[in-house]
């Protein structure tokens, strides 16, 4: 075993995948308590996909991934909570419209210019050969400003995740702080799409919170058993990914629900016990 972590620790790419990996497993799972809880989490899904379509753009222009699709993918997520708060087109139904469209308009711009060859599969599923080393000195960066403005405005995104009614009546900029974690959201899913592919980053954010929230109830202990278990399936799915050359975002999904399968048993077991004492 600890051969197999010094090989992996040794190869560049892996280390910057690491590096990447960790703070969007952090983000991930902050933001997406908040978005499970407000029934919100398909966001996430949604947003990928517009951040694939501009993945795509960037591949056919020759430009940066990332600083193509940051711009994009954030104005996606203002136009996506926009377009459900003020029309008939809600919830469900904007993420769909959003998401098929651009996935429609990726795939149209990739077959005519590279084909549908290797690289589509890289987008769409994730590699670790993804990162270049610009790119992991940007996802840093914006994986802090993820980070800090979580942390400064944590008290106000758990009052609009609660009860969103009560902060308005309290003053509260509800529509504001949605927006922040939407937009906190589409930040987090273009940092982590190259690698963890544009199909499954959306997994990141619903596996840990749905899963710690099997065995633990309050924000605070689902908010942190979401970050731990974010982290180490990361880890685990990377080793896997490393040893078994399969692709990174499948080996951590995996990973992720067989969690999510063990916190559900442990869950059982511990009604069952409860229910008898």
């Amino acid at each position: 075993m600890f051969e197999v972590l010094n090989e992996l620790f040794s190869y560049t790419f892996i280390a910057r995948a690491l590096i990447v990996g960790v703070l969007v497993a952090l983000c991930s799972a902050l933001l997406g308590v908040s978005l499970v809880l407000k029934r919100y989490s398909m966001i996430g899904d949604g947003l990928s996909h517009v951040g694939f379509g501009a993945l795509a753009i960037a591949m056919a222009l020759n430009l940066a991934p990332l600083k193509v699709s940051i711009p994009i993918v954030l104005v996606a997520a203002f136009l996506l909570l926009r377009i459900s708060e003020n029309s008939k087109i809600k919830g469900d139904a904007a993420i769909a419209l959003i998401s098929t469209s651009a996935l429609a308009i990726g795939v149209v711009i990739v077959s005519m210019t590279t084909g549908m060859n290797t690289d589509i599969c890289n987008y769409m599923f994730g590699s670790i050969l993804a990162m270049s080393k610009s790119d992991v000195t940007l996802s840093v960066a914006v994986a802090i400003i993820v980070l800090v403005l979580y942390v400064i405005f944590y008290n106000k995104i758990f009052i609009v995740t609660f009860d969103e009614n009560f902060a308005k009546a309290t003053g509260t900029e509800a529509g504001f702080y949605n927006m922040l974690i939407a937009l906190l959201t589409a930040l987090t899913i273009v940092v982590g799409m190259r690698m963890m592919g544009a199909m499954l980053i959306s997994s990141l954010i619903i596996f840990p919170a749905l899963t710690s929230m099997r065995l633990f109830s309050s924000f605070k202990s689902v908010v942190i058993s979401s970050v731990i278990l974010s982290v180490i399936c990361f880890y685990i799915g990377i080793i896997i990914s490393f040893v078994y050359s399969t692709p990174t975002g499948a080996s951590v999904v995996i990973v992720n629900l067989v969690a999510f399968c063990l916190f559900s048993i442990i869950a059982i077991f511990k009604n069952k016990i409860g229910g008898v004492g």
